[in-house]
């Protein structure tokens, strides 16, 4: 019978609170893969488990209650009480205390690891399996009920649960004392995973500042990413185009910062420590003898005046196009493409522009991006996403043209991308042009692998490539 994704069993071996069993509900709402544990979970206490090891990795200070009421959940603190009393564990909470994405992924993962470690020694231990179905088939033979309920059940079935739960801890106990190194290394793994799976999120979701992860990370809804957290963990092709973001993306932002730098001017005043955008009355304070020590003791604490200086903006951007070939020949390096795009969002996401996704091969699929801002769903599915095909130039820039026809703004930047040739009609060159003169549009192209002539002709710059990951691709990050 497939299980509800509500939380329904509460119960718990450690000092959680109300706070804490409300929030774990919400967040086993929102995670699939929690579900996805508790659906193939080796106890009938999974549930409950679940919420003890994100409790124990969340909570500032996690105890164990002294007594356990409920004897039905006596393996349950088997298990906590083994991963309590590692040496390692304070330092996973390290990584996961009061930070909901980081312990319910490592929940997900721990339970995860749980499941597969039980599922192994039981074919090594027939009296393990023996327990485990014993207690499994009084579970099931109980009534449909609120946990909180059976507890205040009464019957020889309650008591024939309690007493074979309690042989099941009993029998763990000594599983975790001569097979627990085994345990405690699946746990490392578990969290080695988790750090990859955040680190992968962060890629996908983050924008380009650095050392600003986290940060970035906390304006996206929680909801969102669990859901890209969920898929990053079950699909190698998600970890690979978050590695792919994540490269990109610090070459974008130093790209970036490059044309920043360029382009700083002065306007106004404001404090600081900078040696270079100090006022010339600061300087001549710093020359007196009767002023100098004041002067050191402000500058020491970047209380200055100093020139501020912001970037020189350019009004009326309009929209980032990124035209990209998904013919069949493009498809060794899709994984490298989805990083680039997720980049130039990045970039549209801190300029505040629009970012259109125009994927071609012989037919075209546009997704439009406001302000650089994209949702789980849409991350996802832009990741899943591959035309196969065969390439058609005409038709993709035809969809160009068509989003700059609707933009507010005439200037634009358009990105294309391609592996194949094509012919394209002397009288759409013609129209082509004339729309680029009008709408004062650049192109720049980015070739891979082929002869660059084709391009050229509508381009007003071409870079030839042989994959993403090179010096020509860069130059898009400039935009």
């Amino acid at each position: 019978m497939k299980r509800s994704k509500i939380i329904r069993d509460h119960r718990s071996v450690l000092n959680t609170d109300a706070f804490d069993k409300r929030r774990f509900k919400e967040l086993f709402a929102m995670s699939e893969g929690l579900q996805k544990v508790r659906e193939e979970g080796e106890l009938p206490t999974t549930e409950s488990l679940l919420g003890d090891i994100w409790a124990a990795l969340y909570k500032m200070k996690p105890q164990l209650l002294k007594e356990v009421v409920d004897s039905s959940l006596k393996p349950n603190r088997t298990i906590i009480e083994k991963l309590l009393t590692d040496q390692h564990f304070e330092e996973y909470r390290r990584y996961t205390r009061l930070d909901d994405l980081a312990a319910t992924v490592c929940a997900v993962k721990f339970g995860e690891k749980i499941n597969s470690w039980l599922a192994e020694v039981k074919v090594e231990d027939k009296e393990l399996q023996d327990r485990l179905e014993a207690v499994q088939a009084l579970q099931d033979k109980m009534p449909v009920r609120q946990a909180e309920e059976m507890e205040k059940a009464e019957g020889g079935l309650i008591q024939d649960l309690e007493e074979a739960s309690v042989q099941l801890s009993d029998k763990l106990e000594l599983t975790l004392e001569t097979n627990g190194e085994r345990f405690l290394q699946a746990m490392d793994e578990a969290v080695e995973e988790t750090i990859k799976v955040k680190e992968s999120v962060i890629s996908l979701m983050g924008g380009s500042s650095t050392g600003k992860g986290d940060a970035e990370l906390k304006k996206v809804p929680l909801r969102e990413q669990l859901a890209v957290a969920d898929k990053v963990a079950t699909d190698p092709k998600m970890q690979e185009i978050a590695d792919w973001a994540g490269r990109f993306k610090e070459v974008a932002r130093k790209k970036q910062q490059s044309t920043y730098v360029d382009a700083m001017e002065r306007r106004g005043v404001t404090i600081g420590n900078e040696i270079e955008r100090l006022l010339p009355m600061e300087l001549s304070l710093y020359s007196h003898d009767a002023t100098k020590n004041d002067f050191l003791r402000r500058f020491a604490e970047g209380e200055t005046m100093q020139y501020e200086q912001k970037k020189q903006e350019k009004l009326g951007k309009g929209p980032i196009i990124c035209c990209l070939d998904q013919s069949g020949s493009m498809k060794l390096l899709d994984n490298q493409s989805k990083g680039f795009i997720l980049a130039l969002l990045s970039i549209a996401k801190k300029q505040r522009r629009d970012l259109c996704v125009l994927l071609f091969s012989t037919t075209i699929q546009l997704d439009t991006y406001v302000k650089g801002k994209i949702s789980s769903n849409e991350l996802i599915r832009l990741a899943r996403t591959y035309l196969g095909g065969g390439t058609d130039f005409t038709q993709s820039l035809e969809g160009a043209l068509k989003v700059i026809e609707q933009s507010t703004f005439k200037r634009a930047d358009v990105i294309f991308v391609t592996d194949g040739e094509d012919e394209v009609s002397k009288e759409f060159l013609k129209r082509f042009r004339e729309k680029k003169k009008l709408k004062k549009f650049n192109v720049l192209t980015l070739v891979v692998g082929n002869d660059t002539d084709v391009a050229e002709s509508f381009s007003d710059r071409v870079f030839h490539v042989t994959e993403f990951d090179e010096e020509g691709s860069f130059t898009a990050f400039e935009i």
